[in-house]
């Protein structure tokens, strides 16, 4: 078995984050040793005989999907064949648009923090939800009318992308997820605080960070198209749940993953 079959097993499994590129680090050895802690293998992090078996046999476990806000989310993405982490301490990043915090749903008004940031976990193959705080995935009423780029402000499209690590935001320099990935989304030109008919941009450097919104009333200049969670505090705790989220060895540049879901 290869490395890059290797990978892919652990990535249908939920255990390592994508792609599947052959390079065996410390990713690969905490993945490898998840799988053997759950199926109760010696946990060496080797690909011995038993867990080599194992890889080729043991089929993908079905997620236990309900009636909650967290299934749902969950089911939006297995149905749109996105990556889902699984596993204690293994998190989704999802930013629910045109939502309040229970899942249900609001008009989405402009300029106002009406969509959710969301992390869940599915440690025993069940969803859960171990954080959401109210945000925003659009360019407040400032930087929609003022944009930095003269093409518009930038509105992320909804879909799934690895493309931020730990970083630092703003002129305080406080913790953030920064951009370092590839992404797409709309440029605003038109000034309308909506997608529809914007152009159409993909890039890696749009500066789209993942950041707190100074607890203001509305969003105004707390966001020029970056993925904003309303509160200090919130953002905080956000912050905090992620560290977690990173196996002893794992490089501080680790790429994080989101998906943006409409309501």
């Amino acid at each position: 078995m290869t490395n890059i079959e290797t990978q892919q097993i652990l990535i249908n499994h939920g255990l390592l984050d994508p792609p599947a590129d052959g390079l065996w680090g410390a990713q690969c050895r905490a993945a490898l040793e998840d799988f053997q802690s759950m199926h109760q293998l010696p946990v060496t992090g080797q690909l011995d005989d038993a867990t080599y078996s194992l890889l080729k046999e043991a089929p993908v476990s079905q997620i236990n999907l309900g009636a909650d806000i967290a299934s749902k989310i969950i089911s939006f993405m297995l149905k749109q064949n996105y990556f889902i982490s699984r596993g204690p301490n293994r998190y989704n990043i999802v930013y629910l648009e045109g939502a309040n915090a229970d899942g249900t749903l609001n008009n989405d008004a402009f300029n106002e923090w009406n969509d959710v940031r969301f992390v869940i976990e599915i440690p025993e193959n069940t969803p859960k939800i171990v954080g959401k705080w109210l945000a925003t995935t659009e360019p407040g009423a400032t930087y929609t009318f003022n944009p930095m780029n003269p093409g518009g402000a930038f509105r992320i499209a909804v879909g799934q992308y690895r493309a931020w690590r730990f970083g630092r935001h703003g002129r305080t320099q406080y913790p953030a997820l920064v951009q370092c990935g590839e992404i797409s989304g709309y440029r605003d030109k038109n000034q309308d605080g909506k997608r529809t008919g914007d152009p159409f941009v993909t890039g890696d450097n749009f500066g789209v960070n993942q950041h707190h919104g100074w607890d203001m009333q509305f969003i105004d200049n707390a966001s020029a198209g970056c993925l904003v969670g309303k509160s200090i505090e919130g953002h905080q705790d956000f912050m905090e749940i992620l560290r977690g989220d990173s196996p002893k060895g794992i490089p501080s540049d680790r790429r994080y993953q989101l998906t943006s879901s409409p309501a």
